[in-house]
């Protein structure tokens, strides 16, 4: 089974390039099967990690940014895939 994190968060006014150079510095104390870095205007930055795991799993997540960095707490979702039409 696989299931997908998916965590996203909003920099604050004039940092997201910041949060992104953030984001993609952060190393996981064991690999994904897969790992995507998105941005989206208003400097949002998305991460999707893959594992090959139960949806239930205790699996490593990315930690939240600095307050400094972030306009919001950090959004954290957990999705496993379902049957292609």
């Amino acid at each position: 089974m696989t299931v997908a994190l998916m965590w996203e968060a909003r920099a604050a006014e004039g940092r997201g390039a910041e949060l992104l150079a953030w984001a993609r510095a952060q190393a996981l104390p064991e690999r994904p099967v897969r790992r995507e870095i998105f941005r989206a205007p208003q400097d949002r930055v998305l991460v999707i990690t893959w594992w090959d795991a139960p949806y239930d799993a205790a699996v490593p997540e990315l930690p939240d940014p600095g307050p400094e960095l972030v306009t919001r707490p950090v959004h954290r979702w957990r999705f496993e895939p379902v049957a292609a039409d």
